[in-house]
């Protein structure tokens, strides 16, 4: 085999191997909010649902630096706008909840807590958040 067919393989090994992870953060994200009948896919509970489970689940699953980092690329760390800010505040608890959960269940089940206990606007550092009715979107676009 030459040296340039190998640099190759491990270039697609490395590739799958990285497209893996995000593969099975939205897969499993996306079941459990397809499932969860919430309203407001934009902007509303839907929204911050996604957003903490994802967060919780790369927390629990790496690091809540791993979260941090791609808050602060995707989300400006909330900068901007109060749909980045929401984001932000969101994925910063779900980051929190990944970190400290005991099990896979039990993670999934306080973030689903931490949303059936949320509201509109919240300040609190430690409550979900999302925008007011009049700004949710049903869909993901």
């Amino acid at each position: 085999m030459s040296k340039t067919s190998r640099k190759l393989k491990l270039f697609a090994a490395t590739f799958l191997v990285l497209a893996a992870y995000p593969t099975f953060v939205l897969g499993t994200v996306y079941a459990h909010w397809f499932s969860a009948n919430l309203p407001g896919g934009r902007n509303g509970p839907a929204d911050a649902y996604r957003h903490t489970l994802a967060s919780a689940t790369v927390a629990y699953t790496t690091s809540p630096r791993l979260v941090a980092l791609v808050t602060h690329v995707m989300e400006r760390d909330g900068q901007g706008s109060d749909m980045r800010a929401m984001d932000a505040h969101n994925n910063r608890i779900g980051a929190q909840i990944g970190a400290t959960a005991p099990s896979w269940n039990e993670m999934q089940a306080r973030v689903r807590a931490a949303i059936d206990a949320g509201q509109v606007q919240a300040t609190d550092a430690n409550k979900i958040t999302w925008l007011p009715r009049e700004r949710w979107l049903d869909r993901l676009y």
